[in-house]
């Protein structure tokens, strides 16, 4: 697609190269604040480290759970509905992102043990994409500055077997 959006039942495809609308914006920083007010209960021991996000294509549902996979809220996205784009869910992570890094004050008071991440999960809960990572003073909004940690750290392993 060249930036355009196209109609798909009824609904505005979400692109990358477009712009989000102010609507989708709002529901999803809505639910956020009601992720943020259910965790800042500082009378509770912190008891997870990951709030996991799911975004459902059919009825446009953004969905937060516990590591525990116990629901904390749900909203719906009304762009999001009967969306069947084959890459709806590298399209959903932009805006995700964005309105999680809105909140990074928030993130660094709520009652979850560090390091924590927030997690765009599918379906059967299987990670999608790492969105965003706090622990302490360093902050990750990009899964991709993760990639190839796994072959460094094997890398290191081998030399210091070596030596």
């Amino acid at each position: 697609m060249n930036g355009e959006s196209s109609i798909f039942a009824g609904h505005i495809r979400i692109m990358d190269t477009m712009k989000v609308s102010e609507q989708t914006l709002q529901q999803i920083e809505r639910a956020l604040r009601k992720v943020a007010a259910k965790l800042s209960d500082n009378d509770v021991e912190p008891r997870f480290t990951d709030i996991l996000l799911q975004v459902k294509q059919e009825s446009g549902e953004l969905l937060a759970f516990d590591d525990d996979d116990k629901e904390i809220t749900r909203c719906v996205v009304e762009e999001w509905i009967g969306n069947s784009d084959e890459h709806f869910y590298e399209e959903v992570q932009k805006p995700l992102r964005q309105c999680i890094t809105q909140f990074k004050d928030t993130w660094e008071e709520i009652n979850v043990l560090k390091p924590f991440s927030f997690v765009l999960v599918g379906e059967d809960h299987e990670t999608i994409a790492d969105l965003y990572l706090v622990d302490d003073d360093v902050v990750i909004l990009d899964g991709e500055l993760m990639a190839g940690l796994e072959d460094d750290l094997k890398a290191f392993w081998e030399k210091l077997e070596k030596q």
